[in-house]
């Protein structure tokens, strides 16, 4: 997944402390919390999902690309966007469309939407202000956390490379460093994931 699960809780804490009760209105802000974080986690997982499924579909042509020369990332980038095409999902890699953050602005864009769209449908909440707008301060408040998580993922990545050996990404040290590296700088800006 892109982003980290404890992440993607804090961001949909976040999201229903920012919205309530200025923008809309819940009679049960734990059950708000979860249905954002099931949103967003089932966005990041279809991306999850779909890149395995271009691995498995890479897994049965390694012979033929190995024949051919053809390199693998540019045969997964292209079987990724085929599928994409196919099944209209909105990618949710931003670097790989230019954005900065790890989620591309088309991603949240969309992600915005379908929160919106439980929102209204759901008999727990009430907009207090016009759809559109709701919609907006859901993007902006996403977007801003977003930023602050990019931040914070550069920090960590950087401390990594601070070391006296060189770290491969994608090593166990790696990960685990990472890890702790990203709740230290998290922790920094007063954000605990535990909570």
């Amino acid at each position: 997944m892109l982003l980290a699960r404890e992440f993607v809780s804090y961001l949909s804490r976040q999201l229903v402390q920012r919205l309530t009760p200025q923008i809309i209105e819940t009679t049960d802000p734990v059950a708000a919390v979860e249905l954002i974080h099931k949103i967003i986690s089932d966005e990041l997982n279809a991306e999850d999902d779909l890149n395995d499924e271009v691995r498995e579909i890479l897994s049965q042509y390694s012979e033929y690309m190995r024949r051919e020369g053809v390199s693998y990332q540019d045969m997964f980038r292209r079987i990724k966007k085929t599928l994409v095409a196919q099944r209209k999902i909105v990618p949710a890699a931003g670097r790989d469309t230019g954005d900065q953050m790890k989620l591309s602005r088309d991603k949240v864009t969309d992600i915005s939407h379908k929160i919106l769209a439980v929102i209204r449908k759901g008999r727990q909440f009430r907009l207090k202000k016009d759809q559109n707008e709701v919609r907006l301060q859901i993007l902006n408040s996403m977007t801003e956390i977003l930023q602050i998580e990019e931040k914070v993922d550069r920090a960590s990545r950087a401390k990594i490379r601070t070391q006296k050996k060189e770290i491969p990404e994608g090593t166990e040290e790696w990960d685990l460093l990472q890890r702790r590296y990203y709740a230290e700088e998290l922790k920094k800006l007063g954000i605990d994931l535990s909570r």
